[in-house]
């Protein structure tokens, strides 16, 4: 027996064949090719189809089963890690009505921020444990406000892992642990933030319904099976955002564990019982996977954007083939870079540095000395340093 695992990422789609009885990777491959766009019609900007991320789902999981000869009736079930923050929104029939926002878009900062001071920084802080600031809730105002014409056709707002269950389901449902990385959820009160809603004047109808992390969230349905090579019926039992699944895939669950990860973004993801949040302007705090109602489980989330994105820019803008190349020839220069140095605040507003964007700075570049690998070094000592401040 054989369970399947979905990464949506906004780089790549993710899909990994693990053996249910060990806990052991089978296989795992990558869909598409080569690395998904985002849309950026205006800077700050940031957004990708959700059925490109359907697409590719089904794509992975068509190539996993058949490249490794597994019969899809032995899938006991499957589970969805997701790119946060991001807004989906469909009508009545489940269509996307919009491009997701995802999470590096930068439009809603000045929304969110009006929020935070309109409600008050203490209502925030003690019962969001967040600003409003750049988070799912405060996209959807966005819309709310600039495309009415699609805000009144909404029937649901979803998160990216929400539409890739839905899609296999054909269920529309949400977690506690994502309706807090959107900003949706009062702590104090163990359920949705009405007055974050009635504020921005949302109706609380549009809010998923919500399903247990841990859980099945719903069953494979016929059109779902059609599309992915699923079996019909087959179990969907965990969601969680990336962060959170990071965290829960390198066994950190209780108050003091930390796991860092690199990705497109740079992330510190540390857990705590304590609802107390002093920075929460400028370091996240969501509820864990394994976050309930009778144990507080808070992860306190540093998000630095422009982490590995940077280095992907600078692998196509360099003309250098891999990054494999561009980490030799990092090697082969000091540490320092002679002087070079890439900060790496280009991805949409840094919530560490107080939702500014600041974009990426290329410093101190001597013309007859320096050469694409102080560059690459520069660029990897920009990140780590980047994680060294927050």
């Amino acid at each position: 027996m054989y369970s399947i695992g979905y990464d949506i990422g906004s780089s790549s789609i993710k899909a990994a064949l693990v053996d249910t009885a060990t806990g052991k990777s089978v296989a795992v491959l990558t869909e598409p090719k080569t690395e998904m766009d985002m849309k950026a019609v205006r800077n700050g900007w940031a957004e990708q189809h959700p059925d490109e991320w359907w697409k590719h789902v089904c794509n992975a999981t068509k190539r996993l089963l058949k490249e490794n000869n597994i019969d899809p009736q032995i899938i006991t079930g499957i589970g969805i890690s997701y790119q946060m923050h991001g807004l989906v929104v469909v009508d009545k029939e489940g269509i996307p009505l919009r491009d997701s926002i995802i999470w590096c878009d930068s439009r809603a900062v000045g929304i969110g921020q009006r929020a935070f001071e309109e409600l008050g920084e203490e209502k925030c802080t003690a019962q969001l444990l967040n600003s409003p600031s750049n988070f799912t809730a405060s996209k959807l105002k966005w819309v709310k406000e600039n495309e009415p014409e699609i805000y009144a056709k909404i029937h649901k707002f979803m998160l990216p892992g929400d539409y890739v269950a839905y899609k296999l389901g054909n269920s529309i449902c949400s977690t506690t642990s994502g309706l807090s990385e959107g900003v949706f959820w009062d702590f104090t009160k163990n359920s949705i933030a009405d007055w974050l809603l009635d504020h921005y004047g949302i109706d609380k109808s549009l809010v998923p319904e919500i399903r247990g992390t841990f859980a099945v969230q719903g069953k494979v349905s016929a059109m779902g099976a059609a599309a992915s090579g699923l079996a019909e019926g087959t179990p969907i039992l965990y969601r969680a955002g990336d962060q959170p699944n990071n965290a829960l895939s390198l066994n950190v669950f209780n108050p003091g564990e930390v796991a860092s990860t690199g990705g497109t973004s740079g992330v510190i993801y540390a857990i705590t019982d304590n609802l107390s949040v002093k920075e929460s302007s400028r370091v996240n705090n969501f509820a864990h996977v394994n976050y309930n109602d009778k144990q507080a489980r808070i992860g306190k989330l540093l998000c630095i954007n422009g982490a590995g994105i940077q280095y992907r820019w600078l692998k196509d803008n360099l003309n250098v083939g891999s990054y494999e190349e561009m980490n030799a020839l990092a090697s082969s220069v000091q540490i320092g870079s002679n002087g070079v140095t890439i900060l790496p605040f280009g991805n949409g507003a840094e919530r560490m540095l107080n939702n500014r964007e600041l974009g990426t700075h290329i410093g101190n570049v001597n013309l007859n000395n320096h050469s694409k690998a102080h560059l690459c070094r520069a660029a990897l000592e920009g990140i780590a340093f980047s994680f060294v401040y927050g």
